[in-house]
This record gives C-alpha cells, sequence and structure tokens, in this order.
C-alpha cells in the first residue's frame, strides 16, 4: 500500500497532502455532498444546507474547487445574475470515494463513541 513512499528522502511537496488540503477541509466536503446530493444548486441554497458556512468561506471555497476541478459554475446573464453550480465527472468520482468513507464512519461511530468513553473523552 506505501510501496511508493520513499521515507528516507521525503518531497518538498507532496501530491497527497497538496490535493487533500483543499478537497478535504470540513467546508469542502459538505459543499461537495451537497452538490453529490442535488444536481446544481444555487449559491444561496448552498448557503442553507452548508449550515454555518459565511458567505466569504463559500465563496472562497467554491473558487477553489472549481479551480481545483471538482466543481463547474455557470453564470446566466440575467438580473439579477443567477449563477448554479454543480459537479464535474471528476468531482462526482471523489464524491462516490467521500460516500464510501462517511458509510465507514458511520458503522464505526459507535466504537469511536465508546473508545472515547474509555478513555475519558465523553
Amino acid at each position: 500500500m506505501f510501496g511508493h513512499i520513499d521515507y528516507r528522502n521525503p518531497p518538498e511537496l507532496c501530491p497527497v497532502r497538496d490535493v487533500m488540503s483543499v478537497a478535504s477541509d470540513q467546508w469542502s466536503i459538505l459543499i461537495l455532498l451537497w452538490l453529490g446530493y442535488f444536481s446544481v444548486l444555487r449559491f444561496n441554497k448552498l448557503k442553507k444546507y452548508v449550515y454555518g458556512i459565511s458567505n466569504k468561506v463559500l465563496s472562497q471555497r467554491l473558487k477553489i474547487l472549481e479551480a481545483d476541478g471538482y466543481i463547474e459554475r455557470k453564470a446566466y446573464p440575467e438580473v439579477p445574475i443567477r449563477v448554479e453550480y454543480k459537479l464535474t465527472e471528476f468531482g462526482q468520482s471523489y464524491v462516490e470515494k467521500l460516500l464510501e468513507l462517511a458509510e465507514w464512519m458511520h458503522d464505526n461511530s459507535p466504537k469511536v463513541i465508546a473508545n472515547r468513553e474509555q478513555y475519558g473523552l465523553n
């Protein structure tokens, strides 16, 4: 599994860390999961579903996710402007992996909670 890693000579730029830093923060994961649930969402709907996110952070996250190719943005020349967001094929493949991980977390959350209680963190 880790055969490609040379622990004696670590790279300055770790591609895993670089990709994961963008695609795995709490807001990006929620944005991507909601876009996986709905085929298209507008900014205000996304803000409603991603509870607690500010306009500024949502806007920043959307720009970064678009730049990395997870989502696409479509603006319509209307007044007021209408902007819609949806997953790209690349983004959809990532969400499929996220869902596998979410299922694993759901299945194992009782064990984690029991471990916390045993450790004294309840």
